[in-house]
């Protein structure tokens, strides 16, 4: 995946140029700016470099498993990149270095970095050649094996290994006995009607076998039948002929037109009943635009297509579609009895080796496919793999380095992927929604699973199949983005650049030079963080230290020097206090202590940092009183609420207090935070009224208010909250009113009540006149576990309403 590599470099690259008119607007010497400036032209010179070869990477980075000139160009473009990235997070660190001390003091260090700079170039200037170099070898060697390789073997690997899996035998058909059912009846019945199904599901898990199946059961109920195999690299021409062939059109496919072809297949099947099955169907597109069009309308006919992407299984005709899960218990035993003891009489598994089927299924995990793991699997998931655009790959490859089975909290997730800079604005997006996007493709493609939505039908977490992780966790070392220490043999961690350490014994870690990590997550409880601190003291760019539910008291003091660290995950740990010196991480976009008994005090250094996310949560807080025109901040504890008034903290994003004691009075001292895009109010507000004055939140897009016992009137003054798209109210039994001014939120799409007071429910039902006042809104929910009544009302521009 050297293509996310060269991506994710690219934007780094972007953001160190962005930074010269910064630099250059400063107080430089002569020397000091022209060994920056040669500096800043190679940065240039490698950016767009790279910007040209990630549009070449794209598909020659299929062919590296199975072309060896083709696998070393890539590997040595992967690691040119990491020695890029390595001298651009050199060059931020050491240019962060001059900012500290007086005057006198900093151009005296600027002096001495006058070297440094120009090491730098000269490095740059080294990959930059080497990189050019690299360029010509492969216009010398690799492009002419690319025009051997297109459209050709690739392809039919991936054919073959789809076709392969059509001749199971009718006694594989385990546990999917109910689907066949229901995908038989979709097929044989009312057959004067057009329809279409779907079967969707991850990579080998019985979509094509369930469909063969019921394929042969009822193909004698019609006049023609076809069979074709789709896959990611079609081409419609190909598509077409291969209808043609398997409908048995009279007609030369191999010398006709497209246009031809149609009419062809049109004039054979008019007024015939027909089955057509799309195996593998990879796109909305190739239905939609090249193939439905192509049938006569004045036919009866029956269309199934299996699709590893739920968007391709949205095009089932009246919810005709089918999600394949993971066979579950004994069905998966059974399967496997049946494959693996065949040759038996009663294809039973002798009693002797009946433990060592067990474990075998358990590493399996009741993957349907079984008779295919592990080189079948394994090339049908390589495929998903290769499918992903470069953006996702980043994403996906870091949900491997987990533990199996760990849950992956959406929100958890969602921050880890925008702190390690795999995420970009998009449109008018925010990252936060950019990365969601990210995250519902992944589970689209079957690549993630679902494991628990929340209360109102949004993903809360999700998980990774153990086949699909242990491929994903190959590919991840293979390509060195990240390797995971389980602590069973010595280990180096040379040269990945992400560690993810499972284990409580980390003696074996070879922790010599881990200059080129950027990212450490710890999965332990107990590990012992003293032993860590000769790897801290190395990796000096660390970007992420993850030590999330370790059983730590004191943050190492080598923490305090990783300039470039973004994340630091502090949460269910042992912390009593935050130190002074997490001002000095002047990167820092999360610090989330959230247990009640860890910080007791939020330490106002932390406004000197590029916050993106509070999360705190606790009653006793620290509450700071900073003035704007850069004076020292004033400091005062108070036991009761908790509130923040700033100087620095103007990026942060997302905020998420919890047992806050916020009221009338304390409230507004947030709204000097105008960069909130997302705040969540979760058993933090006290009082009665909640004001919202003109101007306030500018950004704020979505705004949550949980479990606010007296809250009972919410006033909205014209042009406050001008970006505000999602509005919650979950457990505010006082809340007896709509919101006043909901009619100024004009571009508010969502409004959800959720055991309001039972007078706004019956209010919000029955009466006309406040229906009126959200028309404009496209989706209104009322919920009331108590009267076990639930109401969802689309606005009247949707000409919809549903009780």
């Amino acid at each position: 995946m050297a293509e996310a590599v060269v991506g994710a470099l690219i934007g780094k690259l972007g953001a160190a140029v962005a930074k010269e008119a910064a630099t250059y607007g400063a107080s430089l010497l002569y020397k000091d700016a022209s060994a920056l400036k040669g500096l800043f032209g190679e940065i240039c010179r490698a950016e767009r470099e790279l910007e040209s070869m990630k549009a070449y990477l794209r598909e020659p980075e299929k062919f590296m498993d199975t072309d060896e000139t083709m696998g070393i160009f890539i590997k040595t473009i992967r690691e040119l990149s990491f020695r890029i990235e390595d001298v651009v997070d050199e060059f931020m660190y050491k240019l962060h270095g001059n900012k500290h001390g007086g005057f006198a003091a900093r151009i005296k260090k600027k002096v001495k970095q006058v070297k440094v700079w120009r090491r730098l170039s000269r490095q740059l200037r080294y990959i930059n050649i080497e990189l050019e170099d690299t360029v010509k070898r492969r216009d010398r060697y690799v492009t002419p094996i690319m025009g051997r390789h297109t459209g050709s073997a690739h392809h039919f690997a991936r054919e073959d290994t789809n076709q392969a899996s059509c001749f199971a035998r009718e006694e594989e058909l385990v546990g999917i006995e109910d689907d066949a059912a229901k995908l038989m009846g979709w097929l044989v019945d009312d057959l004067e009607q057009r329809n279409t199904s779907t079967v969707w599901g991850m990579a080998g898990v019985g979509k094509t076998t369930l469909v063969d199946h019921v394929d042969k059961s009822v193909k004698l109920d019609f006049d023609a039948s076809a069979w074709v195999t789709v896959s990611k690299s079609y081409k419609v021409e190909n598509l077409l002929k291969k209808i043609c062939t398997e409908f048995n059109v009279p007609v030369d496919s191999s010398i006709m037109d497209m246009r031809r072809l149609v009419y062809a297949i049109r004039r054979h099947l008019e007024g015939k009943r027909f089955i057509l099955v799309l195996d593998d169907v990879w796109e909305k597109e190739v239905w939609i635009n090249n193939i439905m069009p192509v049938f006569p309308a004045n036919c009866t006919s029956r269309f199934v297509l299996t699709s590893r992407l739920s968007e391709v299984a949205s095009l089932a005709s009246s919810n005709c579609a089918i999600e394949l899960k993971p066979l579950q218990g004994h069905h998966s035993y059974m399967l496997f009895c049946k494959l693996a003891f065949w040759d038996n009489d009663d294809e039973r598994c002798p009693p002797e080796l009946s433990d060592l089927a067990t474990k075998f299924l358990q590493k399996c995990e009741e993957l349907q496919s079984v008779r295919n793991t592990i080189p079948g699997v394994e090339t049908i998931l390589k495929v998903s793999l290769e499918d992903l655009p470069y953006e996702l790959k980043n994403c996906f490859l870091h949900c491997a380095l987990l533990p199996e089975d760990y849950k992956l909290k959406r929100r958890r997730l969602i921050r880890h992927w925008i702190t390690s800079g795999f995420i970009k604005k998009k449109e008018n997006k925010t990252l936060e929604q950019v990365a969601e996007g990210y995250l519902n493709d992944l589970l689209n493609r079957s690549l993630l699973q679902v494991v628990m939505n929340n209360e109102f039908g949004r993903v809360k977490c999700c998980r990774m199949h153990d086949v699909i992780r242990h491929i994903a966790i190959e590919k991840a070392e293979k390509e060195c983005f990240g390797k995971v220490y389980e602590g069973n043999w010595t280990f180096l961690v040379h040269p990945t650049r992400r560690l993810s350490i499972q284990s409580t014994n980390i003696e074996l870690l070879n922790l010599s030079s881990a200059t080129h990590l950027r990212q450490i997550h710890v999965f332990t409880r107990f590990a012992n963080i003293d032993r860590l601190r000769p790897i801290l003291s190395s990796s000096v760019l660390l970007s992420t230290l993850d030590l999330q539910g370790t059983e730590i008291k004191v943050l190492p003091n080598e923490i305090f020097s990783l300039f470039n660290l973004r994340f630091l995950g502090l949460r269910n740990t042992k912390m009593e206090v935050l130190p002074e010196a997490i001002g000095r991480l002047a990167n820092l976009e999360e610090c989330s202590p959230e247990d009640e008994q860890s910080c007791q005090f939020v330490n106002y250094y932390l406004c000197q940092t590029k916050m993106r996310y509070c999360h705190w949560k606790n009653s006793v807080y620290q509450k700071v009183f900073a003035n704007l025109d850069g004076r020292e901040a004033q400091k005062e504890t108070n036991a009761s609420y908790f509130v923040i008034l700033v100087l620095h903290l103007n990026n942060l994003t997302e905020l998420y207090l919890m047992s806050s004691k916020l009221d009338e009075n304390s409230f507004p001292t947030l709204m000097v935070l105008r960069s909130l895009c997302l705040i969540t109010l979760d058993k933090a507000y006290d009082g009665q009224t909640l004001c919202f004055p003109s101007q306030s939140f500018p950004r704020l897009k979505e705004l949550r208010v949980w479990c606010a016992p007296q809250l009972n009137r919410v006033e909205i003054e014209e042009d406050a909250l001008g970006s505000l798209a999602k509005l919650w109210f979950v457990e505010c039994p006082e809340l007896k009113r709509l919101p006043h001014g909901l009619k100024y939120l004009a571009i508010l799409d969502e409004l959800h009540l959720v055991n309001t007071a039972v007078e706004l429910i019956q209010l919000a039902n029955e009466c006309e006149e406040q229906l009126m006042k959200i028309s404009h809104i496209r989706k209104f929910t009322i919920i009331s576990n108590e009267k076990n009544f639930t109401r969802r009302i689309v606005s009247s521009e949707g000409n919809e309403f549903a009780g």
